[in-house]
């Protein structure tokens, strides 16, 4: 059965794909989202003297002046209020959120750090890929980078966008060439922009993995396993940031990207081409000029790498990360005249 198999093209195929799912999984590639619903299903059945004392812990464990200033500093960064500001009368009380109006893993993240705080304070949320800063202190994923003070991010999605990975492969070892996959629509421009232009480059092995556009651009399915070998990965924004930043800044990989319009919890914004990533024109004119340069100047190119991995650090610690976001809600219960 399994010689048949072997020699049947098709199952063949489904074979290698199904094996390099697993091999994602197995080496914490891709995160299991049943270990996230139980996780947050216990979150969920804490009692609220343990959600006091986890808070005043937290506070108490971070207390160095170092870790107060860095403190500090994400939540001003996260949360740009500068005066007092007043919630429209269609702000909901943390109570009225509901489950069956959200997207279910914004609702569980917002939740998560929601639940330390009384019910009755009122919140504005805009879950899902947000590009425009509202009229109102709003709870989003993602904002603009510019112009954005009414957006107020929490790690949300944090399933799907926040993973870092392990790579043992030198950058060295890898292939000279760019890769890059995703789904691309007649919405996601930039995706499409650059497939117009580079889809056929002997440097890159890209594509979009969906049907769309006769899919003339379409191409396998690639593993992160698989784009770790190169030596190149193409990090190129969607419907707001590109979602594999995170994984490849922590990779051993070079992350090769335009300056990022929209930002997240992981701070895009902050990030600085030719120290964390390799950047790009907007018309990427300079790609090539880019690959074969790095793939050269081996020393620069880890030094990038060194700086990307050092980036992603600060997001690791989960305690922290906890704190951050109970400090981000609570300055916006204070700058919504809420809480004194």
């Amino acid at each position: 059965m399994l010689f048949n198999l072997l020699n049947n093209n098709l199952n063949y195929d489904c074979l290698i794909y199904r094996m390099d799912k697993l091999i994602d999984l197995l080496f914490g590639y891709k995160k299991i989202k049943l270990f996230y619903y139980l996780r947050t299903y216990f979150i969920h059945l804490a009692p609220t003297w343990y959600d006091n004392w986890y808070r005043k812990y937290l506070k108490n464990k971070f207390s160095s002046a170092e870790e107060i200033e860095t403190l500090k500093n994400r939540v001003r960064y996260y949360n740009k209020l500068q005066t007092n500001k007043t919630l429209e009368p269609s702000a909901k009380t943390i109570a009225q959120l509901s489950l069956k109006e959200s997207i279910k893993v914004y609702y569980y993240d917002t939740i998560e750090y929601l639940k330390y705080f009384n019910k009755t304070l009122k919140i504005n949320t805009l879950f899902g890929d947000i590009v425009h800063t509202p009229n109102t202190p709003t709870i989003v994923k993602s904002r603009p980078i510019v112009n954005n003070e009414n957006s107020i991010l929490l790690n949300l999605n944090k399933v799907r966008h926040f993973l870092f990975i392990k790579d043992k492969t030198k950058f060295c070892d890898k292939k000279n060439e760019l890769t890059g996959r995703g789904f691309v629509n007649e919405y996601k421009r930039l995706r499409i922009q650059f497939l117009e232009k580079h889809f056929t480059n002997p440097l890159c092995d890209v594509g979009h993995t969906n049907n769309f556009n006769d899919n003339k651009w379409q191409v396998d399915f690639m593993s992160i396993h698989q784009q770790l070998k190169f030596k190149f990965i193409l990090c190129w924004e969607g419907n707001d940031v590109a979602t594999n930043l995170k994984y490849v800044m922590s990779s051993n990989s070079l992350a090769v990207s335009t300056k990022p319009k929209y930002e997240t919890w992981f701070m895009e914004g902050a990030l600085i081409g030719g120290v964390h990533y390799v950047e790009i024109k907007d018309d990427f004119s300079d790609l090539d000029e880019k690959i074969q340069y790095y793939s050269t100047h081996i020393e620069e190119a880890e030094k990038v790498i060194k700086n990307a991995n050092e980036y992603t650090k600060q997001f690791q610690n989960k305690k922290r990360e906890d704190l951050i976001s109970i400090l981000v809600l609570e300055k916006y219960f204070k700058n919504t005249d809420q809480v004194e």
